[in-house]
C-alpha cells in the first residue's frame, strides 16, 4: 500500500478536507486510533514514519492526545512485534 492509496482507503477520517495530503489523514488516523487503520498506515509510511508522527502528535500533551496514547502506544508495539515475526 502506498501513502497515496492509504489517503483514499481512508479519506473519511478527514471528510471536511476532501483531497487532504496522506500525512494530514495519517495523523488523523493516529487521533481516533482504529488497529486495522493504524496497520494500514505503517504498511503505507512504514513503521518507523508513523510512529514519529506519533511521538510529534504526544509532544502537544492536548486532551485528545491524552485519550489516544494507550490505544496507539499499545497497537504500534503490537504491529512491531507482529512486523518483526512475520520478518523470522
Amino acid at each position: 500500500m502506498t501513502p497515496q492509496e492509504f489517503a483514499s482507503k481512508h479519506q473519511s477520517l478527514v471528510w471536511s478536507r476532501r483531497g487532504a495530503a496522506p500525512e494530514v489523514i495519517l495523523r488523523a488516523a493516529l487521533m481516533q486510533p482504529r488497529f486495522h487503520t493504524i496497520l494500514d498506515a505503517c504498511c503505507a509510511f512504514g513503521l518507523e514514519r508513523v510512529a514519529g508522527e506519533w511521538r510529534e502528535l504526544a509532544r502537544e500533551q492536548g486532551r485528545d492526545v491524552r485519550r489516544a496514547a494507550p490505544l496507539v502506544e499499545r497497537m504500534l508495539r503490537n504491529i512491531e512485534a507482529g512486523f518483526r515475526d512475520a520478518a523470522t
